[in-house]
Formats: C-alpha cells, structure tokens, sequence
C-alpha cells in the first residue's frame, strides 16, 4: 500500500476500497513548473513582434520590382500553423541589422504555402516544408535556398552570397 492511500472499509459489503489523499509536495511543483514551461514555450513559438518589413505576396509584381532594382527575389515559404516560421520571423525578419541587409540586396515575398492560388509556386520550386528560403534571379532561376529554420549568420551569409 502507497502511503499517500488510505483504506476505508465500504459499509454495504464490508470490503476495503482505498482513498487518495494529498500528494507529495514534490509533483505539485513539478506539475506547476511543467505548466509555466509549457507556456512560456507555446508563447516564444508563437509570438512574432511588429516589424518594419515590407513583404510582396505577389510573384509578378516582386519581378517587375526586381528587374528595375537590379535585385534578386527572396521567397519565404511559410504558415499560419508554422512555429520554425514564426521564431525565423521573430530572430531574423525582426532584427533590424538583418532586415537592413534584407532591403539592400533582395526583394522579399512571402508566400503562404496553405493557398491555393500558390500551388503551382509550391510545386515549381518543389516545396515539401516549411519554412524554405529561395533565393531566385527575376528571371525565377533558384541561386540558393536553404530548408529548415536557419540562424541569423546563416543567412546574413546567404545574403552575401548574393550579387
């Protein structure tokens, strides 16, 4: 027998049935800790700040733009539902040195891959998840690309590569 059980005799049949009692102070820490976690977590993959960056979310117009700036396109395939997509937002697109660099050498466009008017975009540039950073010429020719949540470095780097 547990000692957090206690044994209580059923009047009506006279058999034994056991109560709980109180838990060990123990698990009620652990349980509220695992609770405080578990949102702040759900907060950090989640919340995505205010920034001052400009996004296309039309292919056409982002060629015409890039061909009169000289630029390459950035495409940024994302989600609603995608958390990798919201942190890149928030430690990448949010940062102003990045979004600097951002503006300087490509025109970026974000694409959300659950509309349907993007399907033929998702599978011209064979897109299976999220997040995917293209970098593209604006003839739409692919330069670099990267899949997966990236760092900071990682893609000042892919930047650089650039023109």
């Amino acid at each position: 027998m547990k000692k957090t059980d206690a044994i209580v005799t059923n009047s009506s049949n006279n058999t034994p049935k056991r109560m709980k009692t109180k838990s060990h102070p123990f698990w009620r820490w652990f349980w509220l800790t695992f609770l405080v976690v578990s949102l702040w977590y759900a907060w950090y993959s989640f919340y995505v700040p205010s920034n001052d960056m400009v996004w296309n979310d039309d292919m056409v117009s982002a060629q015409k733009l890039a061909d009169s700036s000289d630029k390459n396109i950035m495409l940024f395939f994302t989600g609603e539902w995608c958390s990798p997509c919201r942190i890149m937002k928030r430690e990448i697109f949010g940062d102003k040195e990045a979004m600097n660099a951002i503006n300087a050498k490509v025109i970026p466009v974000e694409i959300n891959i659950d509309d349907p008017n993007v399907e033929e975009l998702v599978k011209h540039y064979n897109i299976g998840a999220t997040p995917t950073t293209v970098l593209i010429d604006p003839e739409g020719n692919v330069i670099d690309y990267a899949v997966g949540k990236v760092g900071k470095t990682e893609f000042l780097e892919m930047l650089k590569k650039q023109k």
